[in-house]
């Protein structure tokens, strides 16, 4: 079976979960939460989903198993990840979210929340732990759950159209890649009442995995082509449950997540700021903030926000290379304060990056250019067997021979840290990271270099060694 627990949720094949683990792992984490006092039977549990052809057949079986647990099951219907999680903190309620974000159409996945946030990666021991003991007795029954979609939405958009000064995008032309992201509507709504004039573009009514860390050149096409012919200032979109963001110049060009997240903490002011390895190297140089390097994956920021705000810190926040941006701390950019959400969110970042560029008048090419950042690059090697990854990882990691020699078509070793995958400095400064996907059978491979056209260069090279690489 494919489903197991990546670095964002349980992830596998749809026909696996339309099967018994969407009820095992709904009845395992209901069990935990009465196991760890986070819930008493009878409590609420909100569940959400994307528009991914098999997430409502999915969602109905964890509101069963929900039910037959002896919990309430509240069906918030398609809504963005960070607004479930969002109405979850106010209702005091656990959640469950059915989405595969940008993975294939032919996969999905189940995020699970407790009422405080995501959970952390004890919580996904203890959640698999009681899946194993379940296993074959989890009831597979059906259950409509209280519709609270339209309160979540409204909740959330109100969080969303406090962040920014009112007319803060008045003048500014947006375009909004629809495609089928749960935050189509939304954008649409949250961009005019900010007074911009939005352009809604790309619709889709079947599902279309936009990766907002690795955005295709398909995609990055249709952006530029719309960004022509419409005269926009920028572009935005999501992957399809709106917890990363995408953010296209007015030439459709994409700006790295990590940058986006960059241009959030200076817009909020943070004191620091918890990223993993995998982001830029130059954010330590562009912000007048403490900055933290995790392992890849939400539950490790979070765990780093949560390590800074119980040593006493204050105006903490994380992002990913992705952009995904979580707040540990309460922030005032506008007159209301913003609740902390420690969960990614693309809304944030979206708005506080297009808010810096309509304040200064400056185009968004311009501003992101404004930041001295080494050039980044990323790709991934799909359908790469996870067994093949470990016995790449495992080579490089045997000794300092096997690395050099590996790495000898590109360059010199210098340095290397192991905090996640393998992320190397050449001796020419250039750096280069190899990591197996958590949730996939890919292999990714980031890379930084002075300029576009060497960090295109090395990435090509690095794919091409990975490519190569026969195990013994």
């Amino acid at each position: 079976m494919s489903v197991k627990f990546g670095t964002s949720g349980l992830r596998g094949l749809s026909v696996d979960l339309l099967g018994e683990p969407s009820s095992l792992y709904s009845a395992a984490f209901c069990r935990h939460l009465l196991e760890t006092g986070q819930a008493e039977k009878g409590a609420t549990v909100l569940v959400g989903r994307d528009y991914r052809e098999s997430s409502p057949a999915i969602a109905e079986r964890c509101m069963g198993a929900i039910a037959a647990a002896g919990f309430k099951p509240v069906d918030c219907g398609a809504l963005p990840t960070p607004a479930l999680a969002f109405f979850g903190q106010k209702k005091n309620a656990a959640s469950i979210m059915i989405t595969g974000s940008h993975i294939p159409a032919d996969r999905n996945g189940i995020k699970f929340y407790r009422a405080d946030g995501e959970i952390t990666k004890e919580d996904e021991q203890a959640i698999s732990a009681w899946a194993e003991k379940l296993k074959g007795t989890a009831e597979a029954g059906h259950a409509e759950g209280e519709d609270m979609a339209s309160e979540a939405l409204a909740l959330f958009a109100a969080r969303c159209t406090s962040i920014l000064p009112e007319d803060a995008l008045s003048g500014m032309k947006i375009g909004v890649y629809q495609h089928s992201t749960v935050a189509r509507d939304l954008f649409i709504a949250v961009l005019e009442e900010y007074g911009a004039d939005v352009v809604p573009l790309g619709f889709s009514e079947s599902f279309i995995p936009v990766d907002t860390e690795a955005v295709s050149q398909e995609t990055v096409d249709l952006l530029k082509g719309w960004a022509k012919e419409y005269g926009l200032d920028a572009l935005v979109s999501a992957d399809g449950d709106a917890d990363r963001p995408l953010v296209a110049d007015e030439t459709g060009t994409p700006l790295r997540g990590d940058l986006v997240g960059l241009m959030t903490a200076n817009f909020l002011k943070a004191k620091v700021v918890v990223t993993p390895v995998t982001s830029n190297s130059g954010i330590e140089k562009n912000g007048d903030f403490e900055v933290v390097r995790t392992r890849v994956g939400s539950p490790f920021v979070i765990a780093g926000m949560m390590d800074a705000l119980s040593s006493g810190k204050e105006g903490v926040m994380g992002f990913e290379a992705n952009g995904g941006l979580l707040t540990a701390s309460a922030f005032r950019p506008a007159d209301d304060a913003i609740a902390a959400l420690p969960t990614r969110d693309c809304f944030l970042p979206i708005l506080s990056a297009l808010y810096l560029a309509a304040k200064d008048k400056r185009a968004m090419s311009e501003l992101a250019s404004a930041y001295s950042l080494p050039v980044a690059d990323a790709d991934r090697i799909k359908d790469f067997a996870q067994e093949r990854s470990a016995a790449l990882m495992a080579h490089l990691r045997a000794s300092e021979e096997n690395l050099a020699a590996f790495l000898a078509p590109i360059g010199g070793v210098a340095d290397k840290s192991d905090i996640d995958g393998l992320r190397v400095t050449l001796e020419d400064g250039r750096i280069i990271h190899f990591r197996p996907s958590g949730n996939a059978p890919e292999m990714r491979c980031y890379v930084e270099a002075e300029t576009a056209e060497a960090a295109r260069n090395l990435l090509k090279q690095g794919l091409s060694l990975i490519e190569g690489f026969k195990p013994a």
